[in-house]
C-alpha cells in the first residue's frame, strides 16, 4: 500500500491513532464520522480534535516535571490561533500563551489570559507596536534588538525585560533550511553575541531589568536533530552567564512530530534530559513555547475532489483548496499527506496521483505522487497534520481564501 495508507492487520495506517482512524471503512477524527462534519459544514473545512491538543501538552509538562524543574509552558499561537481552541486552553490552566504581534496579544486577553500568562517576542517593531504592547501591564516582553532596547528604555524605563538572542546555530526538522531561525548566512532574528554586552550596557542606561534570555532556533526537529540542540543549549550558555538573577531562560518552540512514515516521535525524554543538563538548577525557570507539537497532529483539512485528469506521465486530482489556505508544502517544503475520508477495499489498487490546488500558481501542488485509490468528482480527501500553520497563515489569493474551522471535543 502507500506511504499514507500502509498499514498492518494489528496496527492499521501509519498515521492512525486513538481519536483518529478508520472505522467501518470511513474516516473518524475525534470521534465523529468525517464525511458527515463535511456535509454539514461543507468544504474547505478544518477540523481540529481539542483532546488530542491536551495529551501533547500534557506530554510536554510530563516531560519537563520528571526533571523536577520549575518550567512553564506557552503555548505559541502563531500556530493556530482559532479562538475557540485559545478558549479551551485557558479552561485547562495549563499553559499561557507566546505572541509575535499586538493583535495576537489582543487576542489573547479577548480569550480569558491575563497579561503575565503572555510572552510577546516580535521583530521589526513600529512604534505603534510598541504603544500597544505596553498598554499591557505585566505583559512578558523579549526584545529582539538593540534598537528596540532604547526604544522600550525610552518610552517605559524601569520596566522588566527579556532579550532575544541568536547563538549562531540553527535547527529545523530534517535537514530543511527553511526551517531555521539562526545560524547559515545570517538571520533576521535576535541580538548576536558580539552585541549582547552593548544591550546589556544599554538595558542599564534606561533602567530596563533583564530578567530573561530567550531564543528560539528553528522548527520541527525530531529526535536525530538533538544532537544539534545540544550544541545550541552550549552556544546560548555565554549569554545566560552574563545576566545575574535570570528569572527565566525561554527555549522557544521547534518541537517536532512525524509527518512521514519513516519519521519517529520526538523523544521528549532525551530532550528534557538535555534540557535539565545544559539549564537545570541555575535558579531560573525553564521556559519554552510549543506551537505545532500541539496542534499539529490534532488537525485535519478537509477537501473536495473536483478534477481527474492523467496529463503527460502525471495523474492530477485537483481539489477545491490550495496554498491559500495551507502554505507550507509550497513555502515550507513540509509534506501535507492526503488520505481519502471512505477506506479503500483490500484488493484496491493504489495509483500514484498528484494533488494540484484551485489557485493559478505553478506552485500550487499539494502532494506529488501520492498512492491513492481511483479518484472522482466529489470524493473528500483528508490532509493531515493540518492543525498547525494552516488556517493562521491562510491567504485570499485569487479571492479564493474563504474557509470554515471546527473545534471537536470528543
Amino acid at each position: 500500500m502507500s506511504s499514507a495508507l500502509r498499514s498492518s492487520r494489528s496496527r492499521g495506517p501509519w498515521w492512525s491513532r486513538p481519536g483518529l482512524g478508520y472505522e467501518h471503512g470511513e474516516l473518524h477524527f475525534a470521534g465523529q464520522a468525517v464525511a458527515a462534519l463535511a456535509r454539514l459544514h461543507r468544504t474547505p473545512l478544518y477540523l481540529y480534535d481539542a483532546a488530542r491538543v491536551t495529551e501533547n501538552l500534557d506530554r510536554v509538562r510530563a516531560a519537563l516535571a520528571a526533571r523536577a524543574l520549575p518550567f512553564r509552558v506557552f503555548y505559541a499561537m502563531k500556530s493556530n490561533r482559532h479562538p475557540p481552541l485559545l478558549r479551551a486552553l485557558r479552561r485547562l490552566d495549563a499553559c499561557g500563551l507566546d505572541t509575535c504581534s499586538p493583535a495576537e496579544v489582543a487576542r489573547a486577553r479577548a480569550c480569558g489570559f491575563a497579561a503575565e500568562n503572555i510572552s510577546f517576542t516580535g521583530t521589526s517593531l513600529s512604534d505603534a507596536d510598541l504603544d500597544a504592547l505596553l498598554r499591557h501591564e505585566g505583559l512578558v516582553l523579549n526584545l529582539d534588538s538593540l534598537h528596540d532596547i532604547a526604544r522600550v528604555g525610552a518610552l517605559a524605563p524601569g520596566r522588566r525585560i527579556g532579550l532575544r538572542i541568536n547563538p549562531g546555530l540553527g535547527i529545523g526538522y530534517r535537514r530543511n533550511r527553511l526551517l531555521r531561525y539562526a545560524g547559515g548566512r545570517g538571520t533576521k532574528f535576535g541580538i548576536h553575541r558580539e552585541q549582547f554586552p552593548a544591550a546589556l550596557r544599554l538595558a542599564r542606561r534606561h533602567g530596563l531589568v533583564v530578567e530573561g534570555i530567550h531564543f528560539h532556533t528553528g522548527c520541527g526537529y525530531l529526535t536525530p536533530q538533538l544532537p544539534v540542540l545540544a550544541e545550541i543549549f552550549s552556544a546560548c550558555q555565554p549569554f545566560v552567564a552574563q545576566v545575574s538573577r535570570l528569572r527565566y531562560v525561554n527555549l522557544g518552540g521547534g518541537l517536532g512530530i512525524p509527518l512521514v512514515p519513516s519519521d519517529r516521535p520526538l523523544n521528549l525524554s532525551a530532550w528534557s534530559a538535555l534540557v535539565a543538563q545544559q539549564f537545570g538548577g541555575r535558579g531560573f525557570e525553564i521556559w519554552c513555547e510549543p506551537g505545532d507539537y500541539l496542534v499539529k497532529d490534532a488537525g485535519l483539512l478537509l477537501l473536495e475532489v473536483n478534477t481527474v485528469e492523467r496529463k503527460g506521465r502525471t495523474l492530477y486530482a485537483g481539489v477545491n483548496g490550495g496554498f491559500q489556505l495551507h502554505i507550507e508544502p509550497a513555502f515550507y517544503q513540509l509534506p501535507l499527506v492526503p488520505v481519502p475520508v471512505h477506506a479503500p477495499g483490500p484488493r484496491t489498487r493504489l495509483r500514484p496521483t498528484t494533488i494540484a490546488g484551485h489557485i493559478n500558481e505553478a506552485l500550487d501542488i499539494l502532494h506529488r505522487d501520492a498512492h491513492l485509490p481511483p479518484l472522482a468528482n466529489g470524493d473528500l480527501l483528508a490532509f493531515l497534520n493540518a492543525g498547525g500553520y494552516g488556517a493562521a497563515m491562510a491567504s485570499n489569493h485569487c479571492m479564493r481564501g474563504a474557509f470554515h474551522e471546527l473545534l471537536l471535543s470528543s
